[in-house]
């Protein structure tokens, strides 16, 4: 048993939050993508403005999207989505969730 400087044990709670921790599923972005990777959009988690830009260049939720190339040093990041390649910063990229996971495409 573990106790802190107080005197109160500390080693069930530890090993309950550690459970919790790990059955948790991680939020997925974009970011999470490889290049040659593809994933289902589920949601744009930015300013209606910029959702809405977003959304007329083709990220729509629900919509496919496959990671391309990217800037060396990972900034900007190229996305392939309704046959265009639209360059997106990592800050942007990391406000659009995935679904499902990352598949490769070939």
């Amino acid at each position: 048993m573990s106790r802190n400087r107080a005197g109160k044990d500390t080693s069930a709670p530890q090993a309950s939050r550690r459970l919790q921790l790990s059955s948790q599923n991680p939020r997925l972005t974009l970011l999470d993508l490889r290049k040659g990777d593809a994933a289902v959009l589920d949601s744009i988690e930015l300013p209606a403005d910029d959702a809405q830009r977003l959304m007329e260049l083709g990220f729509l939720p629900g919509t496919s999207i496959t990671a391309g190339q990217s800037a060396p040093g990972g900034d900007p990041r190229v996305f392939q989505v309704d046959g265009s390649e639209i360059a997106l910063r990592r800050a942007t990229a990391g406000r659009l969730t995935i679904r499902t996971k990352p598949t490769r495409t070939m």
